[in-house]
């Protein structure tokens, strides 16, 4: 379905205009939020701003106004996904003043050498993931990251669920060869 056809039904029936657009601008509109909120909140968080990009859309476009209907659904997707990165963010951080008199002594049960070298591994991981690219990358990340079947990330990615196997399989290769050079 074409962006003047989704318009087309915007105008004349609402209802179908707006189901064809969710069906239509869905996988756009997750790529865009995964994108930027990855690792950052959790899977419902990026669902529900998802869900809140398309209200937003929904209650706001006006498709008697000329411009591109899929620059504007990336805009909203952006804004929104960068808004609830920056809630996040604030709500995770949590800092203790040192120049307050009840400071006392911080005491961790964590060992730090081990955590260090941990972050170390976890970073190479994901800049190995990350070099391979997309959509290899945003397979790879929903398979083993977030537990996905190959057929929800094929509707992720618009790739068919063989297509997805494939590059799996491929990009676990790929992976294998990039690690083995970094140990």
């Amino acid at each position: 379905m074409s962006e003047s056809e989704v318009n087309d039904k915007l105008k004349h029936s609402p209802d179908d205009g707006h189901r064809a657009l969710f069906d239509h601008y869905y996988n756009y509109v997750y790529a865009i939020t995964l994108r930027i909120l990855r690792g950052n909140v959790s899977m419902s968080d990026i669902e529900e701003c998802v869900i809140d990009t398309f209200a937003d859309i929904m209650l706001n476009y006006d498709p008697d106004k000329s411009g591109s209907l899929k620059a504007y659904i990336g805009t909203v997707a952006k804004r929104n996904s960068i808004n609830m990165l920056r809630k996040s963010n604030r709500k995770s951080n949590n800092t203790i003043s040192i120049d307050s008199d009840d400071f006392g002594e911080l005491v961790s049960g964590t060992d730090v050498e081990q955590t260090a070298e941990n972050n170390n591994v976890s970073e190479a991981l994901i800049n190995a993931i990350k070099a391979l690219g997309e959509p290899d990358s945003i397979i790879i990340i929903q398979k083993y990251f977030y537990d996905r079947k190959s057929s929800e990330i094929a509707k992720i990615v618009g790739l068919s669920s063989t297509a997805v196997r494939a590059r799996i399989s491929r990009a676990m290769k790929k992976l294998k060869k990039v690690l083995a050079d970094f140990c």
